[in-house]
């Protein structure tokens, strides 16, 4: 080889390392930089809030004249609710219904559907429509003063910017109900381990999806109630006043109202009290009198589903969907959690690290981490037990959506047995590898559910579930190009 060409590949070679070199540097320099975001977590998490929030209002009004609809699936249910206690003053949802669904269709069960006492179905909780009332009133003040000054938006509580109120709202408190996520992990473990796993446990999993796309279900609002409960919980845990029972019952009925499955709080009480009477620091009569005041608030808060159940139902308490809606007996635990039809696991892979961390909560904080395993065990019973164990139409095991919090906290504790100075670029560049990978996924899901089929097909099988998002942006470059 002469001198001149070995002077060339020594020159090329030196080049291509530079650059490798320059490429490295710039990735680690990009995730050292992201040390900012731990800096700064609650200004982290409202300006990823605030993005959403900017992405849902510019998709819901940039398309939409003041009568098209937003609310769809579950969420014409829950809103039912809202617009009925607000302009009829009563729990009637047949001209509600006429005005979400259309009368078009005249096969709707929904229109014809009667309960026993005379009156439209639904099947949906009464929470959500009380924690969206704010925003529902103001929405009416604002149509109001719209009206006045010339806009012709129908002031009839189905109107575009009503609506939207809901969609707001859920948003509210689902960025809420993340920031208390947030608090809940640095009551326990620093501060740069608590952001990455909120973030994860927002970003990378099914929450996303309902504090995006769908905020109008109920998932968003159910993450704050959980969120609030576990949060004063966990805050208070050392105190042993009748107060702080009542208090927790009654955010325990709160997050009944919003989601009935989320009863299952009242069981992180239980779990301490039984604590405390096994090290002997307190006597059954006294933990009967705090578990009495806990359900005595439980039952305050809950009264207005009851109300609502006895004036349509014709009976406090029941299950709308029917006696058949439960199969106590025969739970699909494997499918709810590995099935490639919305199963936990399969189609959210970073609950997997979560729940692996909930053995770190165990060994660094017995009675949390306990308590977290009881908690996630019995919901994952409680949606195994469903009929339709897999949610219906949607992104992910959305019935697990409840447990945010609890998934948080896992992480965290996963991240913080790791040495952090070792170990923060990796947990960086793996937190956002999820991230980035649950986004392509929702993207591939909503392309599928928008008739997009040759893009992205409907996922059914493991590799249009785990690979075919990363082909993704390949497949639309290719469209784009094309058209």
């Amino acid at each position: 080889m002469s001198r001149k060409k070995t002077r060339n590949m020594l020159g090329l070679i030196c080049l291509r390392y530079n650059r490798c070199v320059s490429a490295r540097t710039a990735v680690v320099s990009y995730l050292l930089n992201l040390q900012r975001l731990e800096q700064r977590p609650i200004r982290t998490i409202i300006v990823i809030a605030a993005v959403l929030a900017f992405a849902y209002i510019l998709a819901m009004t940039s398309s939409l004249g003041w009568n098209d609809q937003i609310m769809n699936g579950d969420a014409i249910q829950y809103y039912a609710y809202l617009r009925s206690l607000v302009f009829d003053r009563d729990v009637d949802f047949i001209n509600d219904y006429r005005l979400l669904y259309g009368t078009s269709n005249a096969d709707n069960i929904w229109l014809s559907s009667r309960t026993p006492t005379g009156l439209a179905v639904n099947l949906m909780s009464i929470g959500p429509a009380l924690l969206w009332l704010p925003f529902f009133l103001i929405a009416c003040g604002l149509v109001a003063l719209a009206q006045g000054i010339g806009f012709s938006i129908p002031f009839d509580g189905v109107a575009m910017p009503f609506q939207l109120s809901a969609g707001i709202a859920g948003l509210t408190y689902g960025a809420t109900g993340i920031y208390l996520c947030y608090k809940i992990c640095k009551q326990l473990y620093p501060r740069h381990a608590a952001l990455w796993a909120t973030l994860v446990a927002w970003l990378a999993t099914p929450t996303i999806y309902y504090n995006l796309v769908s905020p109008a279900y109920s998932h968003a609002t159910a993450v704050f109630s959980v969120s609030v409960f576990i949060f004063v919980w966990l805050r208070t845990i050392e105190n042993c006043k009748l107060t702080r029972y009542a208090m927790l019952g009654a955010l325990g009925g709160l997050a009944m109202l919003v989601r009935w499955q989320d009863g299952v709080l009242l069981l992180l009480p239980t779990f301490e009290l039984v604590h405390e009477i096994a090290r002997k620091r307190i006597s059954i009569n006294h933990a009967m009198s705090r578990l009495i005041v806990v359900g005595a608030g439980a039952f305050v808060v809950f009264l207005p589903q009851m109300i609502a159940w006895q004036q349509m139902y014709g009976q406090l308490l029941l299950t709308p969907q029917g006696e058949d809606f439960m199969r106590w007996g025969a739970p699909q635990v494997t499918e709810v959690l590995f099935s490639t039809k919305h199963g936990l696991f399969s189609w959210t892979p970073a609950i997997i690290p979560a729940v692996i961390g909930l053995a770190c909560l165990v060994r660094q904080h017995g009675l949390v981490g306990w308590s977290s395993v009881g908690l996630i065990t019995t919901t994952i019973y409680i949606n195994a037990s469903v009929i339709d164990w897999w949610a219906g139409e949607a992104f992910g095991a959305r019935r697990f959506i409840s447990m945010t919090p609890l998934f948080a906290l896992g992480l965290t504790a996963l991240i913080s047995g790791l040495n952090w100075r070792q170990w923060q670029a990796r947990i960086r560049a793996v937190a956002i590898f999820l991230i980035v990978s649950n986004m392509l996924f929702l993207t591939q899901y909503q392309l599928s559910m928008h008739g997009y089929d040759e893009l992205a097909p409907y996922p059914t099988t493991v590799k249009q579930i785990l690979v075919d998002r990363f082909l993704l942006p390949i497949q639309l470059l290719s469209h784009w190009t094309r058209q």
